[in-house]
């Protein structure tokens, strides 16, 4: 384990330390499970990237062909 500080301010910390003392918990205990859950809901979300669609085009599609259109050609239909 890795020591590190966190800055509350003393509203945070005043609940952190009465939530802790009424679930007979570590404070440490209570932040180190915060952290999992921010963890694991971060990593739960489908990564998108901030610069799709970003490029030219100014928000048209990129190919001159429909879905449909694309997908018969590639598979060799007409």
């Amino acid at each position: 384990m890795r020591k590190t500080s966190v800055y509350l301010s003393d509203d945070e910390a005043e609940s952190l330390r009465r939530v802790a003392a009424a679930a007979g918990r570590a404070q440490a205990e209570l932040i180190r499970e915060g952290i999992r859950r921010v963890i694991a809901e971060a990593e739960a979300q489908p990564r998108t990237f901030r610069s799709l669609g970003k490029g030219r085009g100014g928000g048209r599609a990129y190919s001159p062909w429909a879905p449909g259109d694309l997908y018969r050609n590639a598979i060799g239909e007409r």
